[in-house]
C-alpha cells in the first residue's frame, strides 16, 4: 500500500502505541514524499503543537483503502483523510477512535454503508463524507453525535427516509448537506427546532410532503436549497412557508426549484431578507402575479421564476434591483409590456422572457444593459422594430427575438458582434436587405432568419443561379481533400421564405452558406465547404456568399 500525499501533518503524540502507529503510517506513504515526514523519527515528541492527522493527495493513483495502522491512534482528534481516491468501505475499527472530534473523508471512492461502531464517537463536531459512493439508509450511527455541528453527505448513494425525530437528535447542527442523494419521504419537522442551523441543503433527492413553515423559526438560516425533490401538493397552501421564512433576516440563498409547488404567489416574498441573493422558485406550479413592489430585495443577484403559470405585467419596480445578474421568466403567462427600467440594471448578464405574452415594442434600454450576454425574448407578442441599441450591446453571446411580430429591417449601422454565436429573429415580419456588416461577425454558428420577408434581389454577394431571383451561378473551386479539415466549425444558417430544401450533399468549395427556407429547416454549414443542395421536388434554392478566406 503507498500513498502520494501531498501534505501530512502529525502533532502531539507522546503515546508509545500512537509513535508507533505514526511511524508504521510514515513506511506506507511513496517514497518521494517521505521528505515531508523527515520529522517523523524515534525520537520524542513527535510535536507538542496538538493531536491531528491530515492527509491528501494530488496525484489520483489507483487507490486502496483506508490504513489500518490508523486504529491504534487513541488519542487523535482530527482525521482528514479527502482527495486521497481511497476505495474500500469504512472500516469498523474507526469506532475506537473515541477522541475524534473532526473527521473528513470527502471526495474518494468509499463505498458501502456507515459502520455502526462510529456511534461511539460521541465528541464528534465536524462530519465530511461528501463525494464517494456510500449507500444504504440514513446511519443510524449519526444520530449518536449530539455534538455535531457540521455534516456534509453530498453526492452519495443514500436512501430511506429520516427520522421524525431528526432535529432534536442532532440539536447543534449548524451545517447540513444531504444532497444529491436518494433520501425519501418528508422533511422531518423538528429540522426547525435546530436553532442555530445555517445551512440547509437537501436538494436533488426524492423528498415529498410540505415545506414547514415552521422553518421560519431558523432566526440564523442563511442558505435553504430543497430544489429537484416532489415537494408540494399543486394546491394553493404549497408555498405557505414563504410568509414565515420572513423571518430568516440573514437569508440570501432559497431554492425550491423543481418540486410540485403550488398556489398563487404571495405579496409577502417581497418581505423577504434584503441579504437575499438568489431566489429560484422555477419549474413550480406557482400562479399569480409578480408583487409590484419586488424591487425591495435589493440584494438579488438571480431572481429565477421561470417554468411557472405566473400572470400580469413584470412590474416596473424591476429596474431597482440594480445588482441583479440573471432574470428568469421564461415559460408562464405573463402579458403587458416590457418595462424600459429594465436598462437601469446594468450588471444584468441573462435575461429570459420567452414564451410569455409580453407585447408593445422592445425597450430601446436594453442596450444600457452592456455585459448582456443571453438576451431571449423569442415567443412573445411583440411588434414594432429592433431597438439599434440592441444590436450594439458588445457582449452579447445569444440573441433570440424569433416568433414575434417584429416589422422593418435588421439595423445596419452595428458594429460587429464578435462574441455573437446565435442569432434569430425566425418568424417575424422583417424585410429588406440584410446588413452587409452580418458578414464580419465571424463568431456566429447559428442564424436563424426564416419566415419573414427579407429581399435577395441586388444583393451582388449572394449567388445560386436562380433566375427567378436574378441570382448569378457559384463558380464552385474544389479543393485537395487533404485541405478539407475544420469540420468542428459548424454553423447553421436559415434565411429567406422559399421551400424547405432537403439535405444532399456535402462537397468541397466555398464556405458560409445561407439556405433560403422556411419553417424550422436547418441546415449546416461548415467553414471552409460548399453545401450544394438540390431540392428533390426542386422547390428550393441555396444562395451561396463567397468570401476570401
Amino acid at each position: 500500500m503507498r500513498f502520494a500525499l501531498m501534505l501530512l501533518e502529525a502533532y502531539g503524540f507522546t503515546n508509545e502505541t500512537d509513535r508507533k502507529a505514526l511511524l508504521d503510517f510514515k513506511s506506507q506513504v511513496s517514497e518521494d514524499k517521505q521528505d515531508l515526514l523527515s520529522s517523523w523519527n524515534n525520537s520524542y515528541p513527535l510535536s507538542v503543537v496538538g493531536k491531528g492527522l491530515h492527509a491528501t493527495s494530488k496525484t489520483r493513483d489507483e487507490g486502496r483503502g483506508v490504513p489500518s495502522e490508523l486504529g491504534s491512534l487513541a488519542e487523535l482528534e482530527t482525521l482528514r483523510l479527502g482527495y486521497n481516491n481511497l476505495r474500500g468501505k469504512l472500516p469498523a475499527y474507526l469506532g475506537n477512535l473515541t477522541s475524534l472530534m473532526r473527521v473528513g473523508f470527502s471526495v474518494n471512492e468509499i463505498e458501502g454503508g456507515i459502520p455502526d461502531d462510529l456511534a461511539k464517537l460521541t465528541k464528534l463536531v465536524y462530519l465530511e463524507l461528501g463525494m464517494n459512493k456510500f449507500s444504504g439508509v440514513f446511519p443510524p450511527s449519526i444520530y449518536n453525535f449530539s455534538t455535531l455541528e457540521h455534516l456534509n453527505m453530498f453526492s452519495n448513494g443514500f436512501s430511506g427516509s429520516l427520522k421524525p425525530d431528526f432535529g432534536n437528535l442532532l440539536p447543534n447542527l449548524r451545517e447540513l448537506s444531504m444532497g444529491d442523494n436518494n433520501f425519501t419521504g418528508p422533511n422531518p419537522t423538528t429540522l426547525s427546532n435546530i436553532s442555530n442551523l445555517q445551512l440547509l441543503r437537501i436538494e436533488d433527492n426524492k423528498m415529498v410532503g410540505i415545506i414547514s413553515s415552521s422553518f421560519g423559526k431558523l432566526k440564523s438560516l442563511q442558505d435553504m436549497a430543497l430544489n429537484s425533490n416532489s415537494l408540494g401538493s399543486y394546491s394553493s397552501g404549497d408555498i405557505g412557508f414563504l410568509k414565515a421564512l420572513t423571518n430568516c433576516t440573514q437569508l440570501h440563498t432559497l431554492d425550491v426549484y423543481g418540486n410540485r409547488l403550488g398556489g398563487d404567489l404571495p405579496t409577502s416574498v417581497t418581505n423577504l431578507s434584503t441579504n437575499l441573493r438568489q431566489l429560484n422558485l422555477g419549474k413550480n406550479f406557482i400562479s399569480g402575479t409578480i408583487p409590484y413592489d419586488i424591487g425591495n430585495l435589493i440584494s438579488l443577484q438571480e431572481l429565477l421564476l421561470h417554468e411557472n403559470l405566473l400572470t400580469g405585467p413584470l412590474p416596473s419596480s424591476i429596474g431597482k434591483l440594480f445588482r441583479l445578474v440573471i432574470l428568469r421568466l421564461r415559460s408562464n403567462r405573463m402579458s403587458g409590456e416590457i418595462p424600459s427600467s429594465i436598462g437601469n440594471i446594468t450588471r444584468l448578464e441573462e435575461l429570459y422572457l420567452s414564451y410569455n405574452s409580453f407585447e408593445g415594442t422592445l425597450p430601446p434600454a436594453l442596450g444600457q444593459c452592456k455585459y448582456m450576454l443571453y438576451l431571449l425574448i423569442g415567443s412573445n407578442k411583440l411588434n414594432g422594430t429592433i431597438p439599434q441599441e440592441i444590436m450594439q450591446i458588445q457582449c452579447l453571446v445569444s440573441l433570440n427575438l424569433s416568433d414575434n411580430s417584429l416589422t422593418g429591417s435588421l439595423p445596419k449601422y452595428i458594429k460587429p458582434l464578435e462574441r455573437l454565436c446565435t442569432l434569430s429573429v425566425a418568424h417575424n415580419k422583417l424585410s429588406g436587405q440584410l446588413p452587409q456588416v452580418l458578414g464580419d461577425c465571424l463568431s456566429v454558428e447559428n442564424l436563424y432568419l426564416q419566415g419573414n420577408s427579407f429581399d435577395v434581389f441586388g444583393n451582388k454577394d449572394l449567388c445560386g443561379g436562380i433566375k427567378e431571383l436574378k441570382l448569378k451561378p457559384c463558380i464552385v473551386q474544389t479543393q485537395p481533400m487533404e485541405t478539407t479539415t475544420h469540420l468542428s466549425l459548424s454553423k447553421k444558417v436559415s434565411i429567406g421564405t422559399l421551400q424547405p430544401l432537403k439535405r444532399r450533399n456535402l462537397r468541397p468549395g466555398l464556405e458560409d452558406c445561407c439556405v433560403a427556407s422556411t419553417d424550422d429547416a436547418e441546415y449546416v454549414v461548415k467553414k471552409h465547404y460548399l453545401m450544394h443542395q438540390t431540392a428533390e421536388d426542386g422547390s428550393g434554392v441555396v444562395l451561396t456568399r463567397k468570401r476570401e478566406t
